[in-house]
């Protein structure tokens, strides 16, 4: 029951001290990718696959690595089951809104075509095949990113803050997370309900996770400076606290802490 109460006065605080713009674009991120993963890409290619959440996933990861790098892998990951259950909850209002009567903006557009109506209702209305590979391919990944990135951060003993060790640790574990998020969710979806082969599904995984990391190539500068403004303004301090004091009560003054590298 302590281990509960501290448990979730940990997750308050937590949220608390994480940056508002940076919550915020990783939640609409998650809903985003789910939503966009409805729809298939067209290549010319047949043993290629891949999905429209390619375009904003990399914002998901680019979110956990900064947290990971500055907070630590577990309130990364309780911030993903956070992001998970908040997108779970979009999908049930939208799943409701899409058996509520009504005509959608496209109906006007295209004339009186009822597959209009139907069509629209059923992607933001979502499968729960479609939900289920989403959800579990995410949960999956984001442990599997968060607790890769926070491991190859400890082999950096010198300079463990600077850009090198950053990129290794973002670009290692984003590649193992994408690998696994897409992988695993064409198993659970594109396999059985697409008709994608096998073969389809690890080149969709593998593509995905180079696509991915060219985003991360890109934006890890960002991502970097990012973690160097908040070490430097003292951001989650609150939270590095509270994790310091149940330490000392549990009696493990000796412990690393559990978040960044602080």
């Amino acid at each position: 029951m302590q281990a509960l109460k501290n448990f979730i006065k940990e997750t308050k605080t937590l949220l608390s001290n994480v940056p508002p713009l940076t919550l915020a674009l990783f939640l609409l991120s998650v809903f985003a990718m789910n939503l966009l993963a409805n729809k298939s890409l067209n290549i010319p290619l047949e043993w290629l696959a891949l999905d429209c959440g390619i375009t904003v996933s990399w914002v998901s990861f680019l979110c956990m690595d900064v947290l990971t790098k500055h907070f630590g892998p577990k309130a990364a990951t309780t911030v993903s089951v956070l992001a998970v259950l908040i997108n779970l909850g979009m999908c049930l209002i939208f799943y409701l809104s899409s058996l509520i009567p009504g005509t959608w903006g496209a109906f006007y557009d295209y004339g009186e075509e009822p597959v209009i109506n139907t069509a629209l209702d059923g992607t933001f209305g979502g499968t729960w095949y479609v939900l289920l590979g989403s959800t579990v391919a995410f949960l999956a990944s984001a442990v599997v990113n968060n607790f890769t990135n926070w491991g190859v951060g400890k082999i950096f003993k010198k300079r463990p803050d600077g850009f090198l060790a950053y990129a290794c640790r973002t670009y290692v574990s984003t590649a193992i997370g994408q690998f696994a998020d897409n992988l695993i969710f064409a198993l659970i979806v594109s396999n059985v309900f697409f008709g994608w082969t096998m073969l389809q599904c690890v080149t969709c995984a593998l593509t995905g996770m180079v696509a991915e990391l060219l985003c991360e190539a890109v934006f890890s500068p960002l991502g970097y400076k990012i973690c160097n403004i908040w070490r430097k303004n003292g951001v989650g301090e609150a939270y590095f606290q509270l994790l310091r004091a149940e330490e000392k009560s549990e009696g493990k003054t000796d412990a690393d802490p559990d978040h960044g590298d602080e």
